[in-house]
């Protein structure tokens, strides 16, 4: 039963999300029907689970949700804003449930059974009580079309529709038609009876003892089609028996078909299921489809295009199931197929396995790093070349497991529809999420962490940047305001944006409590970058009044730190009036990488491959300066040798490799370079937190340990390097320098 448990709470999230999804989506397009019977299938899906593995309490909840949904679904109740808060907050204490199932109580605490109470009570009051039942309801619906009998003529009333043939048979067997009927009379009512004697013959022709009779019946009853059947089982195989329900059933059939379980059914199967159809009419239809197929086989064998009818087309040519339930049905089979291939297409497995692979695969490429060393200095031509196959085979197999742990950032997205539309409704705003890039992958580990970053800077954007509808009017602004979500791959690292066309960044009111806080000095030459950045400081707000969404200065400062522990970065560019953009720029992985391995002296380092641009030997003048010409680009440098105050003199050839970091441009100066290396990231200690410059380390084939350089640090700090020797001024470089700093 653990076991049973641990599925069905992982399955039920899956469920609610989905819940959750449709019900933001069914907001924007009330009338989609395909929407609604997803929303009502999640809903009855978790139901069906709780009761499976009999928790009462989730199975109570669902219940009287599943009512309301099913109400939704027959226009009975009207959908309004306020109705899907509420099945969303019914969702969100659903997945409360689920918690108090993990972790193995008898039942919710009193605080939690007392909100899902009341929970209940506002569905039973304002959606299920047939006062708001009846003035909620939409318009009258249309008179169902008349109905075709099979002996001809249409068929106006609502009524079961029985066509009955007897056979000739009968009455020499001691049966009598009109005791059908009677019996008939007793589960229902017979509204309209018409005799059909199209089969008598003429007087000369006609056998007194043999039965000519047939009718057509408009049937009044509750009992369901089964039953109807039943008042036949003695003359079943001896007369033509065809039974409708009427157009008031067809919903109710359509509903139980989208509620069925997720299991492989055939289409006669399902039918039967719901009661639409009886076994006895699909065993004749699947008789007549067989009939048809021998025909088929013989016109094939005559050279004749012909083909077997479908068993949905054969029902609904006599006359024993409606169309609609026959395309229902389709879909339904078509539903539960695509999603078993689907299913077949997944495996769920544990985090820690999938990070224990990973782990492996990394000792894995340093073994095979030590193993190549070896080769290349055996100096054996067979043994160099059988290491090089397997060292593209322990390649292919990181590029595989890194693989595994890349998923798209569009889930974590998503998340933020709920946040942004509860959010808007509790400060009285307008705002339309945009979402783009959702199929942009990261690492696994990398996406739980960017959650809170990302969470901060919507609800601040939603806060401080998007004003109320009427002051955007007053701006001539749309009323709605536009908040973006993007992501995009860019030079080896990904860039999330959060952008709002809000008010904007007001760089005065930041400097001026920047002044008053100690962070600037009067008359200090700032860029606008740098005002900007200030926002990051702890304990840093502007606003004017303190929020529920924010304004204590707390939030910002731990988003930086928490974008930088991921080797990460935060950028901000803001137009007053046209609002504010942040871009957060994380690397691709956190495990292993491709890395480009340098030389100083005795140490070696690693340069991240996707940030190395070009490597180039350095020119005389750059023996003394700080900067070389390069294609008439100005090139800052980083003297990884002075910068480090390693001991030696530096060889007369040294090179320079060329890096770039969120579009700008700088040169690391090294004694040699050494090539392409597969790089596992090992953290460095807590002691060297502090570090810049160094953003991890690795171990070499040799079994020396490499540092990582940290090519975001050095970039910056040629940025820095540039400014100060432009005397502190702002020059027409440094503010686009600043601005990624």
């Amino acid at each position: 039963m653990d076991e049973i448990t641990t599925v069905f709470v992982t399955e039920s999230r899956e469920q609610l999300a989905t819940l959750e999804s449709a019900l933001l989506q069914l907001e924007n397009s009330p009338d989609d029907d395909d929407t609604l019977n997803a929303i009502f299938r999640s809903a009855h899906t978790i139901k069906g689970g709780a009761a499976v593995i009999e928790c009462g309490y989730i199975v109570a909840f669902t219940h009287v949700v599943e009512n309301v949904l099913d109400k939704l679904r027959n226009r009975e109740i009207k959908l309004d804003s306020d109705l899907i808060a509420l099945l969303l907050g019914c969702g969100d204490h659903i997945g409360n449930l689920l918690g108090v199932l993990e972790s193995a109580a008898s039942s919710p605490d009193p605080d939690l059974a007392a909100e899902g109470e009341g929970l209940l009570a506002r569905l039973q009051r304002d959606w299920l009580s047939e006062t708001k039942a009846d003035s909620s309801s939409g318009p009258p619906s249309a008179m169902p079309p008349p109905i075709e009998s099979s002996g001809g003529g249409m068929v106006e009333t609502d009524c079961w529709h029985i066509s009955l043939r007897f056979g000739p048979d009968v009455l020499r067997n001691g049966m009598d038609p009109l005791s059908f009927l009677r019996y008939l009379g007793s589960i229902g009512r017979i509204e309209r009876l018409e005799t059909i004697a199209d089969a008598m013959p003429n007087a000369e022709d006609m056998d007194p003892e043999a039965c000519y009779l047939g009718f057509e019946i408009s049937f009044s009853s509750n009992a369901d089609k089964a039953a109807i059947e039943r008042v036949f089982d003695f003359v079943r195989d001896d007369c033509s028996l065809h039974i409708l329900p009427p157009h008031s059933r067809l919903d109710d059939y359509l509903a139980h078909i989208n509620a069925l379980p997720e299991d492989p059914m055939r289409l006669g199967e399902i039918l039967v299921k719901v009661g639409a159809l009886t076994q006895a009419e699909l065993d004749e239809g699947l008789r007549l489809q067989h009939a048809d197929d021998g025909e088929t086989v013989l016109a094939e064998a005559q050279d004749a295009p012909a083909e077997p009818h479908p068993i949905g087309e054969i029902l609904v040519e006599h006359k024993v199931v409606q169309a609609e339930l026959v395309d229902a049905a389709v879909a339904k089979q078509k539903q539960v197929t695509e999603k078993k291939v689907a299913e077949a297409r997944l495996i769920r497995i544990q985090a820690d396995k999938l990070d224990r692979l990973i782990d492996l695969v990394g000792e894995l490429v340093i073994a095979g790093a030590s193993v190549s060393l070896l080769a290349s200095r055996s100096g054996l031509g067979e043994l160099v070349e059988a290491n090089s196959i397997t060292s593209r085979l322990v390649e292919s197999i990181r590029d595989a497991a890194l693989q595994l742990r890349m998923v798209q950032i569009g889930e974590t997205f998503n998340r933020f529809n709920r946040v942004v539309r509860d959010t808007a409704r509790e400060m009285g705003k307008d705002i339309e999420l945009v979402i783009s890039g959702g199929e942009t992958e990261l690492d696994k580990s990398m996406v739980e962490k960017i959650g809170d970053p990302l969470m901060h800077l919507v609800r601040n954007a939603m806060d401080h940047g998007l004003e109320q509808p009427a002051a955007r009017e007053a701006k001539g602004k749309p009323a709605r305001g536009r908040l973006e979500l993007n992501a995009f791959h860019d030079s080896g690292s990904i860039v999330i944006e959060v952008a709002d066309d809000g008010a904007g960044l007001n760089r005065d009111r930041i400097l001026a409590k920047a002044i008053e806080r100690g962070l600037a000095q009067p008359g200090q030459a700032l860029s606008d970058a740098e005002i900007y950045n200030l926002i990051f400081e702890p304990g840093f707000s502007t606003a004017e009044k303190v929020t529920n969404i924010s304004g204590r200065g707390v939030g910002m400062d731990v988003v930086r730190r928490n974008i930088q522990s991921l080797r990460g970065s935060v950028e901000v560019s803001s137009e007053i009036g046209k609002g504010s953009r942040f871009a957060i720029r994380l690397p691709l992985t956190l495990a292993i990488i491709d890395g480009f391995l340098v030389g100083i002296g005795d140490a070696a380092y690693v340069i991240p491959l996707d940030s190395v641009v070009e490597c180039v030997e350095l020119s005389v003048d750059g023996f003394t300066r700080d900067y070389v010409n390069l294609r008439g680009e100005v090139l800052p440098l980083v003297r990884l040798r002075q910068m480090f105050d390693m001991a030696g003199e530096a060889p007369a050839r040294q090179n320079v490799v060329v890096v770039q970091y969120a579009g700008i441009k700088s040169g690391i100066v090294v004694d040699q370079l050494m090539g392409e290396f597969q790089t596992v990231i090992k953290p460095l200690g807590s002691i060297f937190r502090h570090i810049k410059g160094i953003g991890g380390s690795t171990i070499l084939g040799s079994g020396e340990v490499a540092l990582i350089l940290d090519v975001q640090a050095l970039v910056q700090r040629c940025a820095s390097s540039e400014e100060q020797r432009a005397g502190g001024h702002a020059t027409t470089r440094a503010p686009a320098l600043a601005a990624r700093n």
